[in-house]
């Protein structure tokens, strides 16, 4: 059984490897779909359920999206804030600075390329998840005072995770 991976998890820190099997992806896509919708989540990262492989699932909407080995190659210059939450980080919600467009070039689950300009929401969510396939978290983006007005609440669920790998 999968489940998402919390704060202090080591994996979530990791820069994940390149997908190169594909098969493996349909085998957990619908496992990982279920993870994300029971959680209320639009995005779920594979390293989030403790894979260190460059993909993610995300719906904002128009259905589940699989995006693998995804690259963004352009984005506007232009930025905005927004409410951003993380399944690895929850309970915890504040505003984070990304570009309002971007366009990336990714391959679906089949292995098929494909160059697509997200914007708005979806253009959050992208950048979102592609951090997690570096390494980088949400709270990672935040400015520095709202970090220790968070640093309480963050170290719970620290703790919440190593009690639960105990």
């Amino acid at each position: 059984m999968m489940k998402v991976r919390l704060l202090g998890d080591p994996i979530l820190r990791k820069k994940a490897k390149p997908v190169t099997n594909f098969e493996q992806i349909k085998e957990i896509k619908e496992e990982m779909l279920k993870i994300m919708y029971l959680e209320d989540g639009v995005g779920l990262a594979a390293p989030q359920i403790g894979l260190s492989l460059r993909f993610f699932l995300m719906d904002y909407g128009e259905g589940p999206k699989v995006i693998v080995n995804p690259q963004i190659f352009e984005h506007s210059e232009d930025t905005e804030e927004g409410e951003e939450g993380c399944l690895s980080v929850p309970g915890i919600f504040a505003d984070v600075r990304r570009y309002k467009w971007v366009k990336l070039r990714y391959q679906d689950e089949n292995g098929s390329y494909h160059e697509e300009l997200f914007e708005g929401y979806a253009a959050r969510i992208i950048q979102h998840e592609t951090d997690h396939l570096d390494g980088i978290l949400f709270i990672d983006r935040l400015p520095s005072d709202v970090k220790k007005q968070l640093a309480l609440e963050l170290r719970k669920i620290m703790r919440k995770r190593l009690e639960e790998t105990k």
